[in-house]
């Protein structure tokens, strides 16, 4: 069975409503969701669109407009509603990875047919109602008085029922590489999505968008203290889009949910996109792997060429000798290609992806790697000089192919793409879709750092398994600031986390830093165990050393939690605080728990009702020892194995910045 094989599947189409002709400011559209706890009402009221969402008849989204401006001041913003369509779907898919085997697909569809008041231009608005929130899209129909169309901004707003608090980054940083902050709606200037908000009373939405395809990245803006507005990010003469109809921009998004786990568990996203466009995927295999980065941003080697170069044959061997020992399936290398000398970063274009430095026999490395059971990782720096990169695109990906390399790491340090062009405006998101099709061509996978946010195109790029755009790991290893905090990771899987898998990178041991002694990875070591769990990537790294890794009982740990999960749940969590998650190997019986927290200890209670019923499991628990601290005493911890069911309760406690991971054997 794949992707694409489809379980159950129920569609029908209500069809066109009679035309609207006589539109005035009473006149309003219902639409509910499957289960009829969210409805949307669409509003034409003075020429003006707008909707409001509200659930379980508590207000949502206040009335909020939609519309464009294009060039020339010329404004979209002005219709009538000329009919509707209507339409329902109701599939279960099934994902070739993901954090749950099978997703279902239900939601109900409310097409609206606008036209601009002198009757020239025609737009439509397609709005679709999950059990968990809303999606919606415009739609730009080929019509004779509407060819292309240049875009300067949008102006859909989100108009918030209350100035909720939010877990927000700044649109600053291009990397998206930033801590979050914690303040009211209005305090915001222009933010990231996925933008998390928890209302007065308890309830938890999360705006984004789905599919961006060949579109600026949507950030927000606050005005009147509670109306969010896109913003989109432009190229550097203004503009934010060039398109041509027939053209559909990608979804607006807003998940609601009761408790923090439902925004983790919703596959809203995933499902606005569109089906796999990779027939065979079979290729495409999760794992984990360890690689030659970590040591070179502890400065005991150089990305370049020299007498510290790390990225040697014989260095490479000893990382596919421990790999294979402990089965662990990749090896990543960084700096093996001719082109680090130097300012790269401002000479991105003496990049060369397909020239070894002398010191890397790329041929006995993977012929070696093969004898071992391992599988070399590529990667592709690019200094975000992309023409250069474009270039090269299909000779540096058939040069991996014929080495039998299937994952490539590329990277975009610079903050702007070829010097000019931001990362996730329009350029850089063709850039990039450019490179995920190209690399499936030739069956590789990519782990995009520096990318734009992502929006569920791996549904239907499947090769793209995984994306940095967070704050990781490696930040503990140089930042002038010290490193992450301590309750960095409790937040980010609410945020981040809800675009897609993450690249963080954790798996450190060893807590000292000899060339930057005022940082160090923040938790304890259980903590780095549990992050397994808690932060989801189909490929997870290993990051520190082979022999900080040697002797060690919890490494362990990392040697048995699977990358590809069959079910995912929030037991627990507190956002900011502390996180409880739960999921089932694709592959086995098993089931993994991490628990992490902040800078406070905790003890948690975890009800094991996940687990199958009537059935006995060994649980093997990786816990913080009682003498356990993440400043003076990080590594100390205790293992222990206990018989549970389902109908048990485990009584876990976390030290400061700790955390505990479990594996659960059925019996």
């Amino acid at each position: 069975m794949n992707q694409l094989t489809v379980l159950r599947r129920v569609f029908y189409i209500l069809g066109i409503t009679s035309l609207l002709s006589a539109c005035n400011e009473t006149d309003n559209l219902v639409l509910k969701s499957p289960d009829g706890k969210i409805q949307l009402t669409v509003t034409e009221n003075d020429n003006t669109i707008s909707y409001t969402v509200n659930k379980e008849n508590a207000a949502m989204i206040l009335p909020s407009k939609l519309g464009f401006i294009l060039e020339h001041e010329d404004s979209l913003n002005h219709f009538v509603i000329k009919g509707t369509e209507r339409s329902s779907l109701d599939e279960t898919w099934e994902q070739p990875w993901g954090e749950s085997r099978y997703v279902r697909n239900h939601y109900n569809e409310l097409k609206v047919l606008l036209q601009e008041t002198d009757g020239k231009r025609k737009l439509n608005v397609i709005f679709r109602l999950f059990n968990d929130g809303i999606g919606y899209r415009y739609e730009f129909p080929q019509q004779e008085s509407m060819d292309s169309l240049v875009i300067m901004s949008e102006e859909t707003e989100f108009r918030m029922s209350g100035t909720h608090k939010a877990w927000w980054i700044p649109a600053s940083d291009p990397y998206y590489e930033c801590i979050a902050t914690f303040s009211p709606i209005n305090e915001l200037d222009t933010v990231r999505t996925p933008l998390t908000m928890e209302t007065a009373e308890g309830k938890y939405l999360t705006i984004h968008e789905a599919n961006l395809t060949d579109y600026p990245k949507m950030n927000l803006t606050v005005k009147d203290s509670a109306t969010l507005c896109a913003s989109l990010v432009p190229w550097s003469n203004g503009v934010a889009a060039y398109i041509k109809a027939p053209f559909v921009t990608p979804w607006r998004t807003i998940v609601i949910g009761d408790k923090p786990g439902d925004l983790v568990t919703s596959y809203l996203m995933l499902n606005l996109n569109e089906p796999s466009k990779i027939k065979d995927t079979s290729w495409i295999k999760p794992g984990k792997y360890m690689g030659i980065w970590w040591e070179m941003h502890l400065g005991k080697g150089t990305w370049y060429y020299g007498p510290k170069h790390s990225a040697t044959t014989a260095n490479t061997k000893k990382y596919i000798d421990f790999a294979s020992e402990n089965g662990i399936s990749g090896v990543l290398v960084e700096g093996w290609n001719v082109g680090w000398e130097g300012n790269w970063m401002k000479h991105g274009d003496s990049l060369d992806f397909t020239k070894p430095y002398p010191d890397f026999d790329i041929k006995a490395i993977t012929d070696y790697a093969r004898e071992k059971g391992v599988e070399l990782i590529g990667h592709h720096e690019t200094a975000a000089a992309t023409r250069n990169y474009e270039n090269q695109l299909d000779k540096a990906f058939a040069f991996y192919q014929q080495y039998g390399v299937h994952v490539v790491k590329t990277g975009y340090v610079n903050r702007l793409m070829d010097f000019k062009e931001a990362h996730d405006g329009q350029y850089g998101v063709r850039h990039y879709r450019k490179v995920i099709e190209t690399a499936a061509k030739y069956q590789i996978a990519i782990d995009n750092h520096e990318p734009v946010m992502p929006t569920g195109i791996e549904r239907t790029w499947p090769n793209l398994m995984t994306q940095e755009g967070v704050r990781g790991q490696e930040h503990n290893a140089w930042s002038p600031d010290g490193g992450n905090p301590p309750e960095h990771t409790t937040v980010i899987p609410f945020t981040r986390g809800l675009a897609g898998p993450m690249d963080f990178t954790f798996g450190t041991f060893n807590f000292a830093n000899e060339a930057y002694p005022g940082t160090r990875v923040n938790t304890t070591l259980c903590k780095q165990l549990a992050l397994f769990v808690v932060i989801y990537s189909p490929l997870q790294m290993a990051s520190d050393l082979p022999e900080n890794y040697k002797g060690i009982k919890a490494f362990d740990f990392i040697k048995d939690v699977p990358t590809d999960w069959d079910k995912t749940y929030v037991v627990d969590a507190k956002i900011g605080d502390y996180s409880v998650f739960a999921r089932k190997d694709r592959n086995s019986s098993d089931w993994y728990v991490g628990c992490i927290t902040d800078e406070n200890a905790r003890e948690l209670d975890i009800p094991l009702s996940f687990l199958e019923t009537e059935v006995k499991y060994i649980a093997q628990i990786y816990a913080d020892s009682d003498d356990a601290e993440w400043k003076t005493n990080p590594t100390s911890f205790k293992y222990e194995e206990k018989t549970v069911t389902a109908s048990d309760t485990l009584h876990v406690k976390l030290a400061t910045s700790g955390g505990c991971a479990i594996r659960f054997i059925k019996q």
